[in-house]
Formats: C-alpha cells, sequence, structure tokens
C-alpha cells in the first residue's frame, strides 16, 4: 500500500471507533474506570472537571443502561461497574446494581461535576476516591486519550502531549483532499479498505432498535408510523432520512448498543453510515462498492472537520452529510466532479445549524443534514451545484475551507451564548 493510503487508514482506525452513548460523557466515564481501577477499594466520593464543550454535550443525553442523564451518572456508574479496558464501550456490562450504588453516591452529595477553563474542547479530569486513597486521570483532546494517571499524588503515567496524535490534529502534516481522498477510496484494494463495512453492521442494528422501539422523539419511527398511515410516501428519500433518524434516536435515547462514530460523534457516524447502506440497497451496490462509498464519506467527514475545532458551536452533521452526499453519486454511478457538486450542495444548504449540546433533538439535525445530503446528491447527478455565493466558493477545497474559519473564528462567541445560556 502506498505511504500516503497507510496514513489514510491510520486516520480512519483512529477516528472511527465503535462508542456505546454520547462520546463526551462516555469519555467522563472512561476517566472514571481507569481511576477506579487503581484503587484498592470501592468508590466512595468522585469530582470532575470539564472543559465548557463537554459540559454542554453531556447536558442533555441519556447515559446507556442508566435511563438517566447527565455527567454525575456517566462518572459514577463508570467507576462502579465500567471496563477500563473498553474505550468508548466502558460501560457495556454494567448492571442495575451499579446504576442503584451510583445514584445512591449522587443522592448523598458525593459526585460533583466542575467546569474548567482550559484551552482544549475535549477535556476531563476525574478524582476518584476510596478511603483516604485518590486516583486521577485526565483526559486531553480526545475522548479516550488519557495524558495523566495519578494515584496518591504519585505519577502513574504521562503523556508527552508533543508527541501524540489528538483527533484536532489528526490530518496535519498529511498529504490530504478532496481529490486524494476520492482516489484512495475509488482505487484502494479492495482488502485493505473493508474493515469500514463494521460501521453498516453497528449502525444498521442501532437503527432497526430505533425502528422498533421508542427512543427520545422517535423522529425515525413517527416518519415510519406515518408511513404505514398513507400520510407519507415510502420512496427512497423518506427511507434513508427515516433509517439514519431512527439509529440516531436510539442513539440520543440510551439504547444499550454501540454506534460506529465518526471523529468523536457517533451522530454523524450514522450520518455517514445509514445514507449508503440505504442507497446501495437501492441501486444493488456489491459489499465493494459499499465499503469504497464509505471510506469516501469516513474519511471526507474526518478531513472537512479537521478544519476546525473538535467541538463547537457548529453542528458537524452539516459536513459529514456532505461527504455522505459525494459517496452518494459515487454509489450512483456519477463523476468526481458530480460528487464535488454534492459537497458544496450540502454545505450550501445548513451550515447554519448550531450545536447546542448532546440531547434528542440530534436526531431532528440529522434528518436535517441527511435530507440535504439527498437533495444536495439528486441535484449534483443533474450536474447543478452552488458555486460562488456566500461562503460558498468556486473551488470545494476553498469552501472547506471557508467552513473551518467560520467555526474557528466566527462562532466563537455563538459557543459562549449557547453554554452560558444552557448553564442558566
Amino acid at each position: 500500500m502506498k505511504q500516503q493510503w497507510q496514513q489514510y487508514e491510520n486516520i480512519l482506525k483512529t477516528a472511527v471507533k465503535p462508542a456505546l452513548g454520547c462520546t463526551e460523557p462516555i469519555a467522563v466515564a472512561f476517566a472514571a474506570a481507569v481511576a477506579a481501577e487503581m484503587l484498592s477499594g470501592i468508590p466512595d466520593n468522585i469530582c470532575i472537571y470539564v472543559s465548557d464543550n463537554l459540559y454542554k454535550n453531556s447536558m442533555g443525553v441519556f447515559v446507556p443502561g442508566t435511563g438517566k442523564i447527565g455527567l454525575p451518572i456517566a462518572a459514577a456508574v463508570g467507576a462502579l461497574g465500567g471496563n477500563p479496558n473498553a474505550g468508548l464501550e466502558v460501560l457495556a456490562k454494567i448492571n442495575d446494581e451499579d446504576v442503584q450504588h451510583a445514584q445512591t453516591l449522587i443522592d448523598a452529595g458525593l459526585v460533583k461535576v466542575h467546569r474548567k477553563t482550559v484551552k482544549e474542547f475535549i477535556y476531563c479530569c476525574v478524582e476518584v476516591k476510596s478511603g483516604n486513597d485518590i486516583a486521577i486521570v485526565e483526559i486531553r483532546g480526545g475522548h479516550t486519550r488519557i495524558v495523566k494517571k495519578m494515584l496518591n499524588n504519585n505519577i502513574i503515567f504521562s503523556q508527552d502531549l508533543s508527541q501524540t496524535i489528538s483527533t484536532s490534529s489528526i490530518c496535519n502534516g498529511i498529504d490530504i483532499n478532496i481529490g486524494h481522498i476520492y482516489n484512495y477510496a475509488t482505487s484502494a484494494d479492495f482488502n485493505d479498505l473493508k474493515f469500514i463495512l463494521d460501521a453498516s453492521i453497528l449502525n444498521s442494528k442501532l437503527s432497526q432498535e430505533g425502528l422498533d422501539n421508542t427512543y427520545g422523539l422517535a423522529v425515525g419511527r413517527t416518519m415510519n408510523n406515518n408511513i404505514k398511515r398513507g400520510i407519507i410516501a415510502e420512496d427512497l428519500m423518506n427511507q434513508i432520512v427515516m433509517r439514519t433518524t431512527a439509529a440516531s434516536d436510539a442513539r440520543m435515547g440510551g439504547a444499550m448498543l454501540p454506534a460506529m462514530s465518526n471523529f468523536g460523534s457517533g451522530n454523524q457516524g450514522i450520518a455517514a453510515t445509514i445514507p449508503l447502506v440505504v442507497i446501495g440497497e437501492h441501486f444493488k451496490a456489491s459489499d465493494e462498492l459499499l465499503t469504497r462509498a464509505l471510506i469516501m464519506s469516513h474519511l471526507g467527514a474526518i478531513y472537512i472537520k479537521s478544519h476546525y475545532p473538535p467541538l463547537s458551536a457548529f453542528c458537524g452533521n452539516t459536513v459529514t452529510s456532505a461527504a455522505t452526499a459525494m459517496a452518494m453519486v459515487y454509489l450512483a454511478g456519477g463523476t468526481f466532479e458530480q460528487s464535488c457538486y454534492a459537497i458544496q450542495n450540502v454545505l450550501s444548504d445548513c451550515s447554519g445549524m448550531i450545536c447546542d449540546g448532546a440531547k434528542s433533538t440530534c436526531a431532528m439535525k440529522v434528518r436535517t443534514s441527511t435530507s440535504a445530503a439527498v437533495n444536495s446528491f439528486l441535484m449534483a447527478m443533474q450536474c447543478i451545484d452552488a458555486h460562488s455565493q456566500g461562503i460558498i466558493a468556486e473551488n470545494v477545497e476553498i469552501t472547506i475551507r471557508n467552513i473551518g474559519k467560520l467555526v474557528t473564528a466566527g462562532m466563537s462567541i455563538t459557543d459562549t451564548i449557547i453554554i452560558d445560556i444552557m448553564s442558566n
């Protein structure tokens, strides 16, 4: 394999991972589990420090297996029953006793959350006590990126931050653009790419769970019910939107099934996957064609998102769906030029969508961006594209840089205001 393609594979395997539950509270649960493992006794006191953005994304989302919302339950159940070796699937084996014990600690005021001003958007530090012993785990720059472990003021582990890769810098120093991504996805050996098919398996199971049972706002399930009643049509677009949002419903509603995440987001992993599974079924695409499309959407999304902070006031489903629309064109037999049209069209449509934390309404935003992806793909197949209008440039690479500038320089105050509103 070419060195450049090996770098792309490394990016994908770093940023596309199974995750059980929303990745922000799960990062805290993971840190708590790792800290608790260092203690000889049962945790009896937990203190959590998090960045504003991690705090924002944990305020309204259900923690899997608990039926409860927020960082206190995530940290407590992680410390008491989490698997420190399971990464973002840390809570896969918790039980009712763990949840009850965790709630007892919370009710006794022994689990406290504090916001901390730090430069990293993804940051948490968890202190877990048992008697006179205290274990501390610090995460920076990535949801499972442990940079320090301490036990009773003794450093057990310390990471040299200059030598590690965080999600925010994942594409730094790598020759990557949309054209290179397209070439990699369409030209690399199928056997080197098919690992990405795991995304279709995991996220399809989550989608079916969201259709079979009621989670959150039941956005996808509501669409399905109205299809059965004859109010809306059972056409390709509605199938794509329904099945994609159903997966988001289940994820944000606390289903005990992992999502294949993208760049730290399960919803964005879903948005990069399910539309292609559905459209692949429609066009009777082979596993190889679906694989190449999934590589295109997941790596394309990572590349575009690498232009701005990993947590911000910008809903990342927009750019993920732009990459998905590019891959839709490929599955439908379109050209690379038309794939670029599709990206431009999505980014011109819903780039103003804000992120106001992880919660049930994220499924509605997934619905919005997925609808934009389908419309944009259909326009692109007719060689219709948005260009040289507003922030959308003549060239897709310039547009991507414009999006990065908009989020990084233009939306920081928006993020501050959103967090302020949510905290009051």
